[in-house]
């Protein structure tokens, strides 16, 4: 069996109808230098444009105190050139692949990924943080933790089909805190 790779819903995104809330990102590691494999539902941090793009971004890996603003959620159309593998569990945006498809947070959006994004708090539930740790995965924690950014909180939790998902809500105070910054 293939390995089991995060899935993203973004319900209520932004970006699902507003073309300014997407950004085409490569997401280039911790060092910003080398392409890496990214799961969807993932988050990274902007960097600047890669040389010799107009819009495509450097995506490197995220610092827990980063600014919601400079932080994008990867989710890309889960394209899958190899007809063996058919489930959304199944799909990776691949180093050498197309630039992934990543959604800016804005106050009020609504996203759902699977356990495999998060980090932190063993079993999610509904009331949990989220917040930005270090590396690509959000962090679930009880309540907020000192020094790190709360991007919202989990406000369900469903299950469709084979998948469990965390439902996330980006919560008005991220994005004033964001901005008075």
């Amino acid at each position: 069996m293939a390995n089991k790779h995060a899935v993203v819903r973004t319900d209520n995104m932004t970006g699902t109808d507003v073309r300014a809330g997407l950004v085409s990102v490569r997401y280039m590691g911790s060092a910003g230098s080398v392409a890496e494999d990214i799961e969807n539902g993932n988050v990274v941090k902007l960097d600047k444009l890669i040389e010799g793009e107009r819009e495509v971004y450097v995506g490197k890996d995220v610092k827990k105190n980063d600014k919601i603003d400079d932080i994008v959620l990867i989710a890309s159309v889960e394209t899958m050139y190899d007809e063996r593998k058919r489930n959304l569990d199944e799909f990776i945006n691949e180093k050498d692949g197309k630039p992934q498809r990543a959604y800016h947070f804005h106050a009020g959006d609504t996203f759902a990924v699977t356990k495999e994004a998060l980090a932190g708090k063993g079993s999610p539930a509904k009331g949990d943080v989220i917040e930005l740790a270090d590396g690509t995965k959000l962090n679930v924690a009880a309540s907020a933790t000192a020094g790190s950014t709360t991007v919202g909180k989990i406000i369900d939790v469903e299950t469709v089909g084979r998948y469990t998902y965390y439902v996330i809500y980006v919560s008005p105070a991220t994005a004033a805190a964001s901005e008075a910054a």
